[in-house]
């Protein structure tokens, strides 16, 4: 069951599902009066695969798609509510909130809106528990991007006062937190994380990911393309931004491809993607974050060791690491990030970074859903 609000230590559920589509990521947290936070438990839940296809082919127009996308959300609640219950099972004990991202099926702050389904009044039915969703739409509302919202969270718990640290999360989607020892924390999506390399070894292989990237690995990065992946427009302005599959998808590859005037064997194009994933990463922290000495990795592409060894071989100057030096798991980061930012919105504290947004001010985010 839900509590008050207390300024004691508190336990809070964090739920995130990204744009990988792969699953459920859930923790058991404990903040402290001062927004600390500490990972008690965790537990990952996988999207059925007829889950996962729905969700994938909802991120394209079609017929009956409100009808379909309220079906698909039910169908997340109730996963979620059984991830909640896993995660909970060897902690019994108050649960002050669960802070659920939802699964986002749109994300258009340019049009002013953005579209995660998770139903979270059935999440709070299903669990007892109160329930804080749709983190993103404040911020759009103050004229901001929405995304991404992590970096606050990196700002609170990673960032070091002698030493310039970036933070780099490689899902879906790839994003950086800038944590400057003096200056403005910053964040921003840098382009595709794994969302093309696993969409290409799905189309061609059936499977969900390149694991350790050896697929990658094992083929040759053709130029060509890699220097038409490279013009992409979201590339070329500087923060802040945000991306997702509206940018970053198999149609825009497939029309890449077809441009080059040139047939590229299928395991070329995932090495190339793969140096496209790195490239454009390292492009960011090299222009946008000067006097950088230490990079984080974290998200699933933090175990591709094919990628990671590309990032450090193209940024030689900065120590390379993922987030467990640091003492944070880093399958569990922005999972961590949404039972803190549950915290802020109960306690009426601003969750957003106008910096890394680009909105109004600073705004406190999320819709509640009490137990």
């Amino acid at each position: 069951m839900s509590a008050g609000p207390t300024h004691e230590t508190e336990r809070y559920v964090g739920l995130m599902s990204g744009t990988s589509l792969d699953g459920v990521d859930a923790v058991l947290a404990e903040t402290d009066p001062a927004g600390g936070i500490r990972l008690l438990h965790t537990h990952y839940l996988p999207y059925p695969d007829t889950l996962r296809a729905q969700l994938l082919t909802l991120h394209r127009p079609q017929p009956d798609e409100i009808h379909l996308a309220a079906c698909a959300g039910n169908e997340l609640a109730r996963l979620y509510a059984r991830a909640t219950k896993a995660v909970l099972e060897a902690f019994p004990g108050t649960i002050r909130a669960i802070g659920s991202h939802g699964q986002t099926l749109r994300h258009r702050p340019a049009d002013g809106y953005t579209l995660q389904i998770g139903n979270a009044a059935l999440l709070a039915e299903l669990t007892g528990i109160t329930v804080i969703s749709d983190f993103r739409s404040r911020d759009i509302a103050a004229g901001g991007q929405g995304a991404p919202l992590v970096p606050a969270f990196h700002a609170q718990v990673l960032q070091h006062p002698g030493i310039h640290r970036v933070i780099a999360n490689i899902g879906g989607i790839a994003n950086l937190t800038d944590l400057p020892v003096n200056g403005t924390v910053r964040g921003w999506d840098t382009g595709p994380g794994n969302m093309l390399l696993d969409a290409w070894i799905r189309r061609h292989h059936g499977t969900h990911y390149d694991r350790d990237g050896a697929w990658a690995a094992s083929g040759t990065v053709h130029s060509a393309l890699l220097a038409a992946l490279m013009k992409h427009a979201y590339l070329i302005p500087s923060p802040p931004k945000s991306a997702g599959r509206e940018q970053f998808n198999l149609d825009w590859l497939d029309a890449t491809l077809n441009g080059l005037g040139e047939a590229v064997d299928a395991v070329d194009v995932q090495a190339t993607l793969l140096e496209f994933t790195a490239g454009s990463l390292a492009d960011a922290v090299q222009r946008e974050c000067p006097g950088a000495q230490e990079l984080y990795l974290c998200g699933g592409g933090a175990h591709n060791s094919a990628l990671t060894q590309r990032i450090s071989a193209l940024l030689p100057r900065l120590r390379v690491a993922t987030t467990a030096a640091l003492g944070i798991d880093p399958d569990w980061v922005e999972a961590l990030a949404f039972a803190w930012l549950a915290r802020q919105t109960l306690h009426h504290v601003p969750g957003n970074l106008p910096a890394v947004t680009g909105a109004r001010g600073r705004r406190i985010l999320g819709a509640i859903y009490p137990a």
